[in-house]
């Protein structure tokens, strides 16, 4: 009968432990569209890969700097996972929030501990209230004990618990996609602002070359009596300021080639770039639909992630409401001497239950309650306002590639322009029909367009790089370890 009543007892609590207190997550709405506002680029639609607003489109590689073609860039982006500061940083973060795992999953299991101990004792032969024949003699004791705690988990407590802590890794884990995401979007626009600055350095110093052979020109028509001596000075003064904007290109092009230094782990005094003018064009990006930055926006996972563990604090402060019960074991060993420590009649052991119930704290798990609800609540309203933000990054880039495109071609033309204008007005200078301050405006008008053309592209290229940065790059959330991965 003692073995069934303890089978019972076993399934009782088995039974029990299977309940759990506080509410089950379920993912909350999120506010959307089927399509998003901002057509994309014409040079988009153009390509057969491109289809507008279909779940299925293809998505970006997980090393989606090498969709531009930059053997150079793709080299340097290489090297941020192994040697980026920052994202070691995050890296033990996972590490840390796997370990708490571990922790936390501990509580399912008894905890069992010893405290052997070996004592002699002698009372004083003055202790009051003791024979003095007995108080002189000396005893001792041999204690080899062994004790056994084990909390059974009937509301559900540590299981939410060690489920909280898993969560947790998730968002810990997304949180290091998000930082990886970030430093690698950063370094491909350092390096494209760095090309964008050898461009406008290569750009400068062709035109410090074309204003120097303007200054002999109109030299040599002075000293030949043909042009005032103010023609002289107004190409002496275009040349010396184009020669200041050449020379001041040089402190952005520093700073740039630092920040990619430290981004791959360098000091900056160890690392060099050769200058190489940007050329390249956009590429195409495969957007999707808003629907699929759920999916794909690792900050968007991370956030989600966390509210389900504000969901898990909700269940574990509704249990501090029910009564804890710990079965509790001790047993072991004691002995006068070393030479009966063992023996079988030294033997002790006790085993028994004991619940706890919390009768009155003045409101503290009511207050400790509701602090989970609010913190669940904040969590909703930040993953939601995390997910409109996404949606916003999105449409802002598709936006700005669709207007730079078209804002290219016209800086293409007036570029274009801009040069007939400085032939022409250099011709008729040299012909004695106009003076030299139209081609100064000439030049200083074409110079000032061929420096817009390539800024353009520079702010193309950015946009390309926080359009992807926006679609969470090649990431999806299928990339998370699960749940029960995580041990």
């Amino acid at each position: 009968m003692k073995p069934l009543k303890l089978g019972l007892l076993a399934a009782c609590g088995l039974a029990l432990a299977s309940c759990t207190v506080g509410p089950k997550y379920v993912k909350p709405p999120v506010p959307s569209t089927p399509a998003y506002k901002e057509p994309p680029p014409d040079s988009f639609k153009e390509t057969k890969d491109w289809k507008h607003a279909h779940p299925g489109d293809a998505t970006l590689r997980a090393k989606w700097w090498e969709i531009f073609g930059d053997p150079q860039l793709n080299a340097l982006e290489e090297q941020i996972d192994p040697s980026n500061q920052t994202l070691k940083m995050y890296a033990a973060r996972f590490r840390e929030a796997r370990a708490a795992i571990r922790f936390n999953r501990a509580s399912e299991f008894p905890t069992i501990s010893t405290a052997p101990g070996i004592t002699s004792l002698r009372n004083s032969a003055h202790r009051p209230n003791f024979p003095a024949s007995v108080a002189t003699g000396a005893t001792s004791d041999f204690v080899l004990p062994f004790d056994l705690s084990y909390e059974v988990d009937l509301w559900g407590r540590i299981r939410r618990t060690v489920t909280a802590a898993k969560e947790e890794a998730q968002a810990t884990d997304a949180d290091l996609e998000t930082a990886s995401l970030s430093l690698h979007a950063e370094l491909a626009m350092d390096y494209f602002e760095l090309r964008s600055a050898d461009a406008q350095q290569k750009l400068l110093d062709d035109t410090v070359d074309a204003y120097t052979k303007a200054l002999q020109l109109t030299t040599n028509r002075y000293q030949g009596g043909v042009a005032p001596k103010s023609d002289v000075a107004q190409a002496r003064t275009q040349l010396d300021s184009t020669r200041v904007q050449a020379t001041d290109m040089g402190v952005q092009r520093a700073q740039f080639e630092h920040a990619i230094a430290i981004l791959i782990g360098k000091p900056p005094a160890a690392f060099s770039i050769a200058p190489q003018p940007l050329k390249v064009e956009p590429p195409t990006i495969p957007v999707g639909v808003p629907s699929q930055l759920l999916e794909r926006r690792p900050d968007i996972a991370s956030s989600e992630r966390r509210m389900a563990e504000a969901n898990e604090q909700i269940g574990i402060a509704q249990a501090a409401f029910y009564p804890s019960i710990v079965i509790s074991a001790s047993g072991g060993f004691e002995g006068s001497s070393i030479l009966n420590w063992f023996d079988w009649p030294s033997r002790f052991w006790a085993v028994g239950p004991s619940m706890l119930q919390t009768l009155f704290d003045a409101g503290r798990r009511r207050a400790a309650s509701e602090e989970t609800v609010a913190n669940y609540d904040a969590n909703v309203a930040n993953y939601r306002q995390t997910t409109l933000t996404a949606f916003q990054q999105v449409e802002d880039n598709l936006a700005a590639l669709r207007i730079l495109e078209h804002e290219a071609q016209q800086q293409r033309d007036a570029t274009s322009s801009a040069q007939e204008t400085l032939q022409l007005f250099t011709n008729r200078y040299k012909g004695g029909v106009d003076t030299y301050l139209q081609v100064v405006t000439a030049q200083t008008t074409s110079l000032t367009n061929e420096r817009n053309d390539v800024d353009i592209l520079r702010r193309r290229m950015d946009a390309s790089v926080l359009l992807i940065k926006a679609i969470g790059g090649g990431w999806n959330v299928t990339n998370l370890p699960s749940l029960n991965a995580l041990r």
